[in-house]
């Protein structure tokens, strides 16, 4: 298991800062994914705190960038299972939101479906169509939207959980923990630049995690194309 805590100077309010100076948060109630989920194949894991080693992280917010997983998923030779690590995640914190950013092609049925099952299984999906470049190069980046959404909702959290290792969004997560708030980044260590690390409260590398949210080889789910769906 890796974990890197960052080197950083902490203040008395970022360190001993407790919920009733946060804001009321005015969207959905927030949710205990450790209640609401759990694989019975993760009971000897889900109560190891020391993967998160804060005792009292407060109020949860997840934001993760989906390609950038999805292709730490392809590193990893693994198939991500969102139940699993938005239980992984959350690690029986209070959950504010969990959210996930996405380039879209709206063409696609089958990520149409993901995303709608997404959607109803306790994620706030972000979306952004997908751009062709020259040479039938696809691009989406949504480094903007992660870094609006972290800061903008930084009055309601305690504890950022940024699920990326690109090194873009280190400014937005050195903004946040000036802010006070804590952030946990996690990401495959082979693939996160080291400035998003250098600001981090807390590293976690995903290889370390992989076992408890890797989808099981005889489970599927169903993505159904979202034109079949009752919306």
């Amino acid at each position: 298991m890796t974990i890197t805590n960052s080197n950083k100077q902490t203040n008395e309010f970022n360190e001993y800062k407790v919920l009733r100076d946060k804001p009321h948060w005015p969207g959905q109630p927030m949710i205990d994914t450790a209640v609401k989920y759990r694989d019975p194949k993760m009971q000897d894991t889900a109560i190891d705190s020391s993967i998160f080693n804060d005792s009292d992280r407060g109020r949860v917010a997840i934001f993760i960038d989906g390609l950038n997983l999805l292709h730490t998923a392809l590193q990893l030779g693994i198939e991500i299972d969102y139940l699993k690590l938005l239980c992984r995640l959350t690690n029986s914190s209070r959950l504010l939101r969990a959210f996930f950013y996405t380039g879209v092609d709206l063409t696609n049925e089958k990520q149409q479906g993901f995303l709608l099952w997404m959607r109803r299984h306790g994620y706030r999906v972000v979306t952004k169509d997908i751009v062709l470049l020259a040479d039938n190069l696809k691009k989406s980046n949504l480094n903007i939207e992660i870094a609006v959404d972290m800061i903008n909702l930084a009055p309601y959290y305690d504890t950022a959980v940024l699920v990326s290792g690109d090194g873009d969004l280190a400014y937005a997560v050195n903004a946040v923990s000036r802010m006070g708030d804590r952030v946990e980044v996690v990401s495959l260590r082979t693939s996160t630049s080291d400035s998003l690390i250098d600001v981090a409260d807390c590293f976690i590398d995903l290889d370390s995690i992989k076992k408890q949210i890797q989808k099981d080889s005889n489970l599927g789910y169903s993505y159904r194309p979202a034109s079949n769906s009752n919306l």
